[in-house]
Protein backbone atom coordinates (compact mmCIF):
# COMPACT_ATOMS: atom_id res chain seq x y z
CA UNK A 1 0.00 0.00 0.00
CA UNK A 2 1.45 3.41 -0.98
CA UNK A 3 2.10 6.07 1.65
CA UNK A 4 -0.77 8.22 0.32
CA UNK A 5 -3.24 5.34 0.29
CA UNK A 6 -2.19 4.34 3.78
CA UNK A 7 -2.66 7.92 5.00
CA UNK A 8 -6.15 8.16 3.49
CA UNK A 9 -7.12 4.78 4.95
CA UNK A 10 -5.97 5.85 8.42
CA UNK A 11 -7.71 9.20 8.07
CA UNK A 12 -10.98 7.55 7.04
CA UNK A 13 -10.73 5.06 9.89
CA UNK A 14 -10.15 7.88 12.35
CA UNK A 15 -13.17 9.75 11.02
CA UNK A 16 -15.34 6.66 11.42
CA UNK A 17 -14.23 6.25 15.04
CA UNK A 18 -14.80 9.93 15.82
CA UNK A 19 -18.24 9.77 14.20
CA UNK A 20 -19.19 6.85 16.43
CA UNK A 21 -17.99 8.74 19.51
CA UNK A 22 -19.88 11.87 18.48
CA UNK A 23 -23.03 9.88 17.86
CA UNK A 24 -22.71 8.14 21.21
CA UNK A 25 -22.34 11.48 22.99
CA UNK A 26 -25.48 12.81 21.30
CA UNK A 27 -27.30 9.65 22.33
CA UNK A 28 -26.23 9.84 25.97
CA UNK A 29 -26.94 13.55 26.26
CA UNK A 30 -30.39 13.48 24.75
CA UNK A 31 -32.26 10.27 25.49
CA UNK A 32 -32.36 6.85 27.06
CA UNK A 33 -34.37 3.69 26.68
CA UNK A 34 -35.35 0.75 28.81
CA UNK A 35 -34.47 -2.85 28.02
CA UNK A 36 -37.52 -3.28 25.78
CA UNK A 37 -36.41 -0.43 23.53
CA UNK A 38 -39.13 1.91 24.81
CA UNK A 39 -38.33 5.55 24.21
CA UNK A 40 -37.91 7.76 27.25
CA UNK A 41 -38.46 11.52 27.44
CA UNK A 42 -35.46 13.40 25.94
CA UNK A 43 -33.13 15.42 28.13
CA UNK A 44 -32.64 18.22 25.60
CA UNK A 45 -34.69 19.96 22.91
CA UNK A 46 -33.55 19.04 19.42
CA UNK A 47 -35.09 19.89 16.08
CA UNK A 48 -37.00 22.74 14.48
CA UNK A 49 -38.08 24.18 11.13
CA UNK A 50 -35.90 23.61 8.07
CA UNK A 51 -35.99 24.19 4.31
CA UNK A 52 -33.94 21.85 2.11
CA UNK A 53 -33.91 20.47 -1.42
CA UNK A 54 -34.96 16.95 -2.38
CA UNK A 55 -33.32 14.69 -4.92
CA UNK A 56 -35.56 15.93 -7.74
CA UNK A 57 -34.98 19.60 -6.93
CA UNK A 58 -38.19 20.00 -4.94
CA UNK A 59 -38.38 22.08 -1.75
CA UNK A 60 -38.72 19.93 1.38
CA UNK A 61 -39.50 21.47 4.78
CA UNK A 62 -40.38 20.17 8.21
CA UNK A 63 -44.01 20.66 7.20
CA UNK A 64 -43.53 18.25 4.30
CA UNK A 65 -42.89 15.55 6.90
CA UNK A 66 -45.66 16.61 9.28
CA UNK A 67 -48.17 13.98 10.36
CA UNK A 68 -45.75 11.04 10.44
CA UNK A 69 -42.79 10.30 12.69
CA UNK A 70 -39.45 10.66 10.93
CA UNK A 71 -36.28 8.56 11.03
CA UNK A 72 -33.42 10.93 10.13
CA UNK A 73 -29.72 10.45 9.52
CA UNK A 74 -27.04 13.05 8.74
CA UNK A 75 -24.05 12.15 6.56
CA UNK A 76 -22.51 12.55 3.11
CA UNK A 77 -22.15 10.55 -0.08
CA UNK A 78 -18.34 10.42 0.00
CA UNK A 79 -18.47 8.75 3.42
CA UNK A 80 -16.35 5.57 3.30
CA UNK A 81 -18.01 3.55 6.06
CA UNK A 82 -20.50 5.00 8.57
CA UNK A 83 -23.03 6.35 6.07
CA UNK A 84 -23.33 3.38 3.71
CA UNK A 85 -23.44 1.05 6.72
CA UNK A 86 -26.22 3.05 8.38
CA UNK A 87 -28.23 3.39 5.16
CA UNK A 88 -27.91 -0.35 4.60
CA UNK A 89 -29.17 -0.98 8.14
CA UNK A 90 -32.03 1.48 7.57
CA UNK A 91 -32.93 -0.41 4.41
CA UNK A 92 -33.07 -3.61 6.46
CA UNK A 93 -35.25 -2.01 9.15
CA UNK A 94 -37.69 -0.78 6.50
CA UNK A 95 -37.95 -4.27 5.05
CA UNK A 96 -38.36 -5.82 8.51
CA UNK A 97 -41.22 -3.45 9.40
CA UNK A 98 -43.21 -4.64 6.40
CA UNK A 99 -46.41 -2.64 5.75
CA UNK A 100 -45.83 -0.61 8.93
CA UNK A 101 -42.77 0.95 7.29
CA UNK A 102 -45.09 3.30 5.40
CA UNK A 103 -46.18 4.83 8.72
CA UNK A 104 -42.78 6.54 9.00
CA UNK A 105 -40.82 9.12 7.01
CA UNK A 106 -37.14 8.47 6.32
CA UNK A 107 -34.56 11.12 5.48
CA UNK A 108 -30.84 11.26 4.77
CA UNK A 109 -29.54 14.83 5.17
CA UNK A 110 -26.19 15.84 3.69
CA UNK A 111 -23.60 17.59 5.85
CA UNK A 112 -21.53 18.20 2.67
CA UNK A 113 -23.81 20.19 0.32
CA UNK A 114 -20.87 21.49 -1.74
CA UNK A 115 -20.40 18.01 -3.23
CA UNK A 116 -23.80 16.48 -2.48
CA UNK A 117 -25.96 18.08 -5.12
CA UNK A 118 -29.61 16.96 -5.41
CA UNK A 119 -28.91 14.54 -8.27
CA UNK A 120 -25.87 13.06 -6.50
CA UNK A 121 -27.96 12.56 -3.37
CA UNK A 122 -30.85 11.05 -5.33
CA UNK A 123 -28.67 8.48 -7.06
CA UNK A 124 -26.77 7.59 -3.88
CA UNK A 125 -29.78 7.15 -1.61
CA UNK A 126 -31.82 5.49 -4.34
CA UNK A 127 -29.36 2.60 -4.30
CA UNK A 128 -30.68 1.71 -0.82
CA UNK A 129 -34.43 2.44 -0.75
CA UNK A 130 -36.45 5.02 -2.69
CA UNK A 131 -38.56 5.68 0.40
CA UNK A 132 -35.60 7.45 1.98
CA UNK A 133 -35.70 11.16 1.19
CA UNK A 134 -32.38 12.50 -0.10
CA UNK A 135 -32.00 16.03 1.29
CA UNK A 136 -29.39 18.70 0.65
CA UNK A 137 -29.46 22.48 0.26
CA UNK A 138 -27.45 25.66 0.58
CA UNK A 139 -24.55 25.74 3.04
CA UNK A 140 -26.50 28.29 5.08
CA UNK A 141 -29.64 26.15 5.30
CA UNK A 142 -27.68 23.00 6.09
CA UNK A 143 -25.70 24.75 8.83
CA UNK A 144 -28.91 26.15 10.32
CA UNK A 145 -30.42 22.66 10.48
CA UNK A 146 -27.26 21.12 11.92
CA UNK A 147 -27.33 23.70 14.71
CA UNK A 148 -31.04 23.18 15.45
CA UNK A 149 -30.67 19.40 15.50
CA UNK A 150 -27.37 19.55 17.42
CA UNK A 151 -25.54 17.56 14.78
CA UNK A 152 -21.76 17.58 14.93
CA UNK A 153 -20.16 18.02 11.51
CA UNK A 154 -16.64 19.17 10.68
CA UNK A 155 -14.64 19.32 7.45
CA UNK A 156 -11.37 17.38 7.77
CA UNK A 157 -8.61 18.17 5.22
CA UNK A 158 -6.68 15.28 3.70
CA UNK A 159 -3.03 15.30 2.74
CA UNK A 160 -3.76 15.22 -1.01
CA UNK A 161 -5.81 18.44 -0.85
CA UNK A 162 -9.17 16.65 -0.73
CA UNK A 163 -11.30 16.48 2.40
CA UNK A 164 -13.69 14.25 4.30
CA UNK A 165 -16.35 15.00 6.90
CA UNK A 166 -16.44 14.04 10.56
CA UNK A 167 -20.04 13.91 11.77
CA UNK A 168 -22.52 12.53 14.29
CA UNK A 169 -23.37 8.91 13.59
CA UNK A 170 -26.66 8.49 15.47
CA UNK A 171 -30.02 8.07 13.73
CA UNK A 172 -32.50 10.66 15.00
CA UNK A 173 -36.09 9.72 15.85
CA UNK A 174 -38.64 12.54 15.54
CA UNK A 175 -42.32 12.22 16.36
CA UNK A 176 -45.19 13.32 14.11
CA UNK A 177 -44.83 16.90 15.42
CA UNK A 178 -41.11 16.91 14.53
CA UNK A 179 -40.13 16.71 18.20
CA UNK A 180 -37.05 14.72 19.10
CA UNK A 181 -37.78 11.55 21.07
CA UNK A 182 -34.61 9.47 20.82
CA UNK A 183 -31.82 7.98 18.75
CA UNK A 184 -30.61 4.71 17.35
CA UNK A 185 -26.88 4.49 18.01
CA UNK A 186 -24.41 3.53 15.29
CA UNK A 187 -24.06 -0.24 15.32
CA UNK A 188 -27.03 -0.77 17.66
CA UNK A 189 -28.39 -4.31 17.50
CA UNK A 190 -31.27 -4.77 15.09
CA UNK A 191 -33.70 -6.07 17.73
CA UNK A 192 -33.37 -2.90 19.81
CA UNK A 193 -33.46 -0.62 16.78
CA UNK A 194 -36.66 -2.23 15.51
CA UNK A 195 -38.24 -2.00 18.98
CA UNK A 196 -37.62 1.75 18.97
CA UNK A 197 -39.10 2.14 15.48
CA UNK A 198 -42.18 0.13 16.43
CA UNK A 199 -42.64 2.24 19.55
CA UNK A 200 -42.32 5.37 17.40
CA UNK A 201 -45.13 4.05 15.20
CA UNK A 202 -47.29 3.04 18.19
CA UNK A 203 -47.01 6.52 19.70
CA UNK A 204 -47.94 8.28 16.47
CA UNK A 205 -51.43 9.78 15.94
CA UNK A 206 -53.89 7.30 14.44
CA UNK A 207 -54.24 9.42 11.29
CA UNK A 208 -50.51 9.09 10.48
Amino acid sequence: MSGLKLFRYVAWAAVAVLACVAGALVYLQTTSSNNSGALIEPLAAIGGPFELVGGNGETVTDQTLAGKPTVMFFGFTYCPDVCPTTLSELQGWIEALGPDADKLNYAFVSVDPERDTPDVMRDYVGAFDDRILALTGSRENIDSMLKAYRVYAKRVPLDDGDYTMDHSAAVYLMNADNKFVGTIAYGEVEETALAKLKRLIENAPASS
